[in-house]
């Protein structure tokens, strides 16, 4: 399924693959690998709150900025919220740049190996091969409350709209 331009980037145009995903529906199990190369699913997380903060390359200055923020804000949340980044950087790179910004509190993730997360979260850009800028809010019961695909990927999301969904939830 691609859906043709739903997103921008720099003000032309771009294909998602994947479906839409909606508030209210049951959230798609997707399988990531975290800077060890360990499979990740959303099962890992079960009966907890999951935010999940989609970025393009945390190599950028919005990406950087967006994982830098809920990681900040990740500590406020409390043990029944997990914060996740998932980019299609490799774990190598993801390693690297948490340990130069501080990312501590955030479990950031890679899609690069199958674009798992990409494809059931209709986020993976056809043309370029990676993930849009999106937020996703997972209540404990796997059921999405909160959807934002970013319109513009140069653009940042609406953080307080998703940290208020979060907390709803927690």
């Amino acid at each position: 399924m691609e859906r043709t331009g739903v997103i921008t980037f720099q003000g032309g145009p771009l294909t998602l693959v994947g479906p839409e995903i909606k508030a209210g529906q049951k959230a798609p199990d997707f399988t990531v690998c975290d800077a060890g190369l360990a499979p990740v699913s959303m099962k890992d997380f079960a009966g907890k709150v999951k935010l999940i903060s989609v970025t393009p390359s945390l190599d950028t200055p919005v990406c950087d900025i967006q994982a830098k923020r809920f990681n900040t804000e990740a500590a406020k949340l409390g043990d029944d919220v997990v914060v996740m980044n998932i980019s299609v950087d490799l774990p190598f790179a993801i390693a690297r740049f948490c340990s130069a910004s501080g990312i501590d509190k955030v479990k950031t993730l890679s899609d690069h190996k199958d674009l798992s997360f990409g494809n059931a979260y209709g986020v993976v850009i056809k043309e370029l091969r990676l993930l849009s800028r999106a937020i996703f809010v997972i209540g404990k019961d796997d059921t999405v409350s909160y959807a934002e695909y970013v319109k513009e990927i140069t653009e940042h999301p609406n953080y307080d709209a998703a940290l208020e969904a979060a907390k709803r939830h927690s």
